[in-house]
């Protein structure tokens, strides 16, 4: 592979010590630190990825970092966020990430981008850089920036995480197969966790956002076998990773534009239904300590499978013949899925009882995590 980036200017003294124990690598040498002096990189997200990503771009001494978020920091950032702290707090991201660039290196340019990024903007953004790396947290920017890297005719490093498991590839149509290739079509959104809703162990932002980074270096020197062709899987639980190859999909639609990315992943700005509450959701508000009114509305026998625990049994029947349950407030109705709980909803509701139905049911609530009772025998609380 040829280096993406022509080598900048001469190294000053000062310049040669700071990179001294990497200009010794084999095959390295002044003139590959040189290209990393002349790279513009331009990162997704100040996140869980972009926080480790950067400081490991702006070490190895990549000349111009431009940061793209439009998020501020939060108190829950900060056990996996790790360029930002606690005096960050209320700041812009992009601003926070910046700082702890010029800390590492005053003679970086860093060029921060507080926006949301969508087809309108990111062709613009991107003309004035060489590579983009994605470290967003969801599917429409993902193929928003496999597409706009595509048309650009730059390549693409992209990485994912979630709980205990990443991923790490590059997509770069004039060398091989791109992010589509690899993901077709996104997921149904009710199946896309973020980290916000599923959880992520901290060093795997690190873990990951180190493999980002080694890419975007291997390409802009030329040095190694970049991720072309193939992705990374890290499994922080075991300690393994494992490698999946794929190639370009030749019966492909070609990318001639850039499209309504949130459409095309099936997001909608609407609201959620008024009846219906996540599974993600529902934990979220149970970690957070608020109280919670749980009905099952399954048979017996199902219930004492697995359930919710803190929650009471009321079988979908006994309310369609009338029975109420003698509870206060609102509640959440689920089943095994969740056609009974809906029909349990819309019986409650009509008799003044405000209910909302879990969507997926028991099985969506253990999918993202929630804790549940298996085997137990002891009774579900009475109604």
């Amino acid at each position: 592979m040829e280096p993406l980036v022509d080598p900048g200017p001469a190294l000053s003294p000062e310049r040669i010590t700071r990179y001294s124990r990497q200009l010794m690598l084999p095959g390295f040498g002044e003139e590959a630190q040189r290209r990393l002096r002349n790279a513009r990189v331009l990162v997704i997200g100040a996140g869980g990825l972009g926080s480790a990503t950067v400081p490991v771009l702006a070490g190895a001494g990549v000349g111009t970092i431009g940061i793209v978020d439009d998020d501020a920091v939060e108190l829950s950032n900060l056990h996996r966020q790790l360029s930002h702290g606690v005096a960050d707090i209320g700041r812009a991201k992009v601003d926070s990430l910046a700082d702890t660039v010029r800390a590492l290196d005053p003679e970086c340019r860093v060029i921060t981008h507080p926006e949301r990024l969508t087809s309108q903007n990111l062709p613009g953004i991107l003309a004035d850089y060489d590579l983009l790396v994605d470290g967003s947290d969801n599917f429409p920017t993902r193929y928003l920036a496999n597409d706009a890297a595509e048309l650009a005719g730059i390549p693409l490093v992209w990485g994912a995480i979630l709980r205990f498991h990443g991923q790490a590839g590059i997509a770069w149509r004039a060398h091989g197969p791109t992010y589509r290739d690899l993901f077709p079509s996104p997921p149904p959104p009710d199946e896309a966790l973020s980290c916000e809703l599923g959880g992520v162990l901290p060093s795997l932002c690190t873990a990951v956002g180190s493999f980002l980074a080694t890419e975007v270096i291997k390409l802009v020197t030329g040095i190694g076998d970049p991720l072309i062709g193939r992705v990374l899987v890290y499994d922080a639980l075991t300690a393994r990773t494992r490698e999946i190859a794929y190639a370009p999909d030749e019966d492909a639609d070609p990318i001639t534009g850039l499209i309504d990315y949130d459409l095309f992943c099936g997001v909608t700005p609407d609201e959620p239904a008024e009846d219906a509450l996540s599974a993600a959701e529902l934990l979220q508000r149970m970690r957070a300590g608020e109280e919670v009114v749980l009905l099952d509305v399954r048979e017996p026998h199902e219930a004492r499978a697995r359930r919710i625990e803190g929650s009471a049994l009321l079988p979908v029947g006994r309310i369609d013949a009338g029975e109420m349950p003698d509870v206060e407030g609102s509640m959440v109705v689920y089943c095994e899925q969740d056609p009974r709980s809906r029909r349990a909803v819309r019986a409650l509701r009509e008799r003044g009882i405000d209910a909302v139905y879990l969507t997926g049911g028991i099985r969506a609530f253990a999918e993202v995590g929630g804790p549940v009772v298996e085997g137990d025998r002891s009774p579900h609380p009475p109604m």
